[in-house]
């Protein structure tokens, strides 16, 4: 899916390529590891979040301390989340009205 997929097929291959790389055996991540990724591979997208109520609850949820950890279908949850609440959307809009 990475070499042969469509933008969208490779954007997913990525993201799971990416989980893969952090999640322990089993497929997991634990609560600081998965804010951990989050600020470092997906920091242009989280930027100027960090007063956001619905930011600040997601990043709430990582920082409590409890033994449960983060499935694939919940980290894509949590990016596609982060994505929606960022300001990601108007600055494409943007690109392509300047155009």
């Amino acid at each position: 899916a990475l070499r042969k997929g469509s933008d969208l097929e490779k954007a997913f291959a990525t993201a799971a390529l990416v989980y893969n790389n952090y999640a322990d055996p089993k497929g997991k991540l634990s609560k600081a590891e998965t804010k951990s990724l989050l600020q470092s591979q997906f920091w242009h997208v989280i930027q100027g979040q960090e007063n956001k109520p619905k930011y600040k609850e997601v990043i709430s949820f990582l920082d409590e301390e409890s033994e449960n950890k983060i499935d694939f279908e919940d980290f894509m949850i949590l990016l596609v989340s982060l994505t929606l609440m960022s300001d990601l959307l108007q600055e494409i809009k943007n690109v392509k009205t300047t155009k």
